[in-house]
């Protein structure tokens, strides 16, 4: 049912629902526009609202063609209505790409990349982390010769995930994107960003993260204590960049700038390269990816990494849940000792995964 947006918009269709409210196609004054309207209880926390009046200008002044602008945020009259006005993209989101190419040529798994970098170049010189770079959060824009990725949800993941809004023990964010320094309790500087999106391209070239599979805690345990298993047929170079944006200190990562210089100096040598011929076994169906499918035996190597449900012993959200909070794992459970108490899960066929590094 269409309803007004303040004074100059107004809703048609749902278009998504997560957990932070509820995405419309809506109108404005200029055409077609994506309206992200918060939940009821997120609109009615004043301190909440004092920020999102507050930081309007910074987000409104995020301008880059790889970034979803967003063009107003809208506070009702009476305080009970917050939403964000945004640039509607026509397009998938690199989430559904995937799962319909499983994995990506490398020339075209670092142009995206490099789209992301240079957004968040952007962003980070104006002061802005993301947080929560993710598939879900990448538009792909197809009106052009080639798809160029668009990073979304920027005004969600500055207002609503601040510090105040959770404790010493809880982490905000996606596990299989979490750098280590979130999971040990760190604030989140700009190179939470780098490490995310190196996991996306460690994902987009081999069909699944690096940390992923599992339940919650083993995958933050993960990113804490584990290197990433190297990807067999991967040019050295793109292996050594990957590796450095994955490094466990931020210090040591790249800046996006930097970032999306190097891999552009790379893109000559990656053409006509194929996707990486990873043997996994028995392919994921597309319609599990993003579940909680590892199964470890003594007989059978560590399940390859994916998505996980962010609450322990359900699927992954249809609607792409993006900010989600969990317990932070104590010093016992990092170093592999007792694990937190969870739900059952369903069980899931095993699939094998290229070996670990000992």
């Amino acid at each position: 049912m269409a309803r007004n947006i303040g004074s100059q918009y107004t809703t048609e269709r749902v278009l998504g629902r997560g957990s932070a409210g509820t995405v419309w196609l809506g109108r404005g004054p200029d055409g077609p526009v994506a309206i992200k309207v918060l939940r009821e209880d997120l609109a009615a926390d004043p301190e909440l609202v004092e920020r999102f009046a507050h930081e309007r200008r910074t987000l409104l002044g995020l301008e880059h063609p790889c970034i979803v602008g967003v063009r107003e945020l809208v506070i009702d009259g009476d305080g009970t209505e917050l939403a964000l006005v945004m640039d509607l993209v026509s397009g998938a989101d690199l989430r559904a790409h995937l799962e319909r190419h499983r994995r990506l040529a490398p020339a075209d798994a670092v142009a995206l990349t490099v789209d992301v970098a240079d957004a968040l170049a952007v962003a980070h010189r104006a002061g802005v982390v993301h947080r929560d770079v993710k598939p879900e959060n990448v538009l792909l824009d197809t009106s052009g010769p080639a798809p160029r990725a668009l990073l979304a949800d920027f005004g969600v993941a500055t207002l609503i995930d601040e510090p105040r809004r959770g404790t010493a023990s809880r982490v905000v964010g996606t596990p299989d994107y979490i750098a280590p320094e979130i999971v040990e309790g760190l604030p989140s500087r700009a190179p939470v960003d780098i490490y995310a999106l190196a996991t996306v391209l460690y994902e987009l070239l081999a069909g699944f993260t690096p940390f992923g599979g599992g339940h919650t805690g083993a995958v933050l345990r993960r990113h804490v204590t584990e290197t990433a298993a190297p990807l067999p047929g991967l040019p050295a170079d793109l292996w050594e960049l990957l590796q450095q944006c994955l490094a466990k200190a931020p210090a040591s990562r790249l800046r996006a700038a930097e970032l999306a210089s190097r891999l552009r100096e790379l893109q000559p040598a990656l053409r006509g390269l194929p996707a990486l011929d990873i043997e996994t076994g028995e392919e994921a169906d597309p319609g599990r990816r993003g579940r909680d499918t590892a199964e470890e035996s003594v007989e059978e190597p560590a399940a390859p990494r994916g998505a996980v449900a962010l609450v322990q012993g359900t699927v992954t959200d249809p609607d792409r849940v993006t900010h989600t909070r969990m317990r932070v794992p104590d010093a016992e459970e990092l170093a592999g000792g007792v694990r937190p108490a969870r739900a059952p899960r369903p069980r899931a066929g095993r699939r094998r995964a290229p070996p670990r590094p000992a």
